[in-house]
């Protein structure tokens, strides 16, 4: 569920010792699964435990994780470095933005996590967005692109040589190809 390194239980081992007796922390997101979203850390009081939180115990004190962050925490790592420049504490939560779907998912969620978890952020660098709009009867994934893409000279070549390709390297099985249902027009939003 989350890592926490040696030297970050050391560190917060430290810090509990000065907080009252049977404290904890929490470890949190807040507007999870959105592109807002935060994690934290924070002290967890004996009275703050909530009965649906998951319990992750280490050897001198547990992690408490809410019920609505619990999935975005996955795969989630704390550390504690200490260099020339001072020492910082960093959470790395892959799946605050986005919650993970699991392997034996309906084919639509894992080509829609893929989409966002994958494609989006490279288009984005462009200005542009593909969405997953239907899987058909006949295995095509069909993507609706908008902003940058929406006009961009190099779209064939993104949703063939890039996402169908990847695609079909992950999910060559189920998923036949791609297409673009996108009736592009070239404009001043579009990215060249």
């Amino acid at each position: 569920m989350i890592t926490i390194s040696e030297s970050a239980q050391a560190h917060f081992v430290k810090l509990l010792a000065q907080q009252a007796e049977g404290t904890h922390i929490r470890v949190f997101v807040v507007n999870p699964g959105t592109a807002s979203a935060e994690c934290g850390v924070s002290y967890c009081p004996p009275d703050a435990v909530e009965p649906e939180d998951l319990e992750v115990p280490f050897e001198h004190f547990s992690a408490y994780i809410d019920a609505d962050s619990k999935p975005f925490l996955e795969d989630a790592e704390i550390d504690f470095t200490t260099d020339q420049m001072g020492s910082q504490l960093t959470l790395k939560a892959p799946n605050a933005k986005l919650r993970k779907v699991a392997d034996d998912a309906p084919l639509f969620e894992r080509v829609d996590y893929f989409l966002k978890a994958e494609v989006n952020p490279q288009l984005a660098g462009h200005g542009g967005e593909c969405t997953l709009m239907e899987i058909t009867d006949d295995g095509y994934a069909v993507l609706q692109f908008g902003g940058g893409c929406n006009g961009c000279s190099q779209i064939d070549v993104t949703v063939k040589d890039g996402i169908e390709k990847q695609l079909l390297e992950i999910m060559g099985g189920e998923i036949k190809g791609v297409r673009d249902m996108t009736e592009h027009q070239r404009g001043e939003h579009s990215y060249y």
